[in-house]
């Protein structure tokens, strides 16, 4: 019973420690499975299939959750560095936006709005691209 439990509490331990290291392979793993959703529900709207559509934006919803700066961004020392890069606050602002939009991207399709739901995801791409280039400096 006693290796049991501390088997059980190793394997906890573990897993919240994993949990916190966030880094940069997983970040890019994240970022694939984002462009694959955005392909998935670009081809829903091609094939005018809401079905497409929402697996798409499901698995970009999940994806756009598990983003966030890669543990040595978050942990900088410097307190000046960490306020002018502002990463971690710029990138909670542009996840709550795309969440938003893939909301109202769905609404509309469903609704049979297909120009507004296009206009959504148009502007989830925006968003992408606001990251990219304040955050990833491209």
């Amino acid at each position: 019973m006693k290796k049991k439990i501390v088997a059980v509490a190793l394997v906890l331990s573990t897993s919240l420690w994993a949990a916190g290291s966030y880094n940069t392979a997983d970040r890019i793993k994240d970022m694939q499975t984002m462009a694959k959703a955005m392909q998935d529900i670009q081809n829903g709207f091609f094939y005018n299939n809401f079905d497409i559509i929402k697996e798409g934006a499901n698995r970009l919803a999940d994806a756009v959750e598990r983003i966030q700066p890669p543990l040595e961004e978050e942990e900088e020392k410097d307190v000046m560095t960490r306020y002018v890069n502002n990463k971690v606050q710029m990138t909670n602002g542009i996840k709550k936006q795309i969440n938003q939009k893939i909301k109202t991207l769905l609404e509309r399709f469903e609704a049979g709005d297909a120009k507004q739901a296009i206009q959504a995801y148009t502007k989830i791409t925006k968003e992408c691209m606001s990251c990219h280039t304040q955050l990833r400096k491209w």
